[in-house]
């Protein structure tokens, strides 16, 4: 089923390279998202934003883009127009004014419902069963972790 790695006297060829797979299958199944988040009025960068909301409101910028792996700049025009469309509120928490904390709204809490059908039509998409998804997810938090962690960023 896997296939060895190439010799090195090939590791420089394009269908050899990792990352080039993964930018592709990356690329790919964001298009997969794409015409199911247009549905939903959702950019995959909010999706993802309202991913981690539903999973746990009333998080701050700085936990939210921690959680994405996002800097937190980067979060604040998403979260405007999160905000703007109804979807989330943006307030100063009184205890610490610097923080400001996300929170669903009503109309967030609802488009949890409208967006129950998007992984499974995702996973329909890529061809992958329930276990071989399970798998390279696995694989790819075990690559996460060590990416993170390593000396070459």
């Amino acid at each position: 089923m896997s296939a060895p790695l190439p010799p090195p006297d090939d590791w420089l060829r394009l269908d050899a390279q990792l990352c080039f797979r993964l930018y592709a299958a990356s690329r790919g199944l964001t298009r997969c998202y794409q015409p199911l988040l247009d549905a939903l009025g959702l950019t995959y960068p909010q999706y993802l934003a309202m991913l981690v909301l539903w999973e746990r409101d009333g998080l701050t910028v700085s936990e939210l883009s921690e959680k994405l792996k996002l800097d937190p700049s980067t979060m604040t025009p998403l979260l405007k127009r999160l905000e703007s469309a109804g979807w989330v509120s943006r307030q100063r928490r009184k205890q610490n004014e610097r923080e400001v904390e996300i929170r669903l709204t009503d109309a967030g809490r609802v488009m949890r419902e409208r967006a129950l059908g998007v992984p499974p039509a995702v996973l329909a998409a890529t061809g992958l069963s329930e276990s071989e998804a399970g798998v390279l997810r696995n694989l790819l938090d075990k690559l996460m972790r060590k990416m993170e962690s390593s000396d070459l960023r």
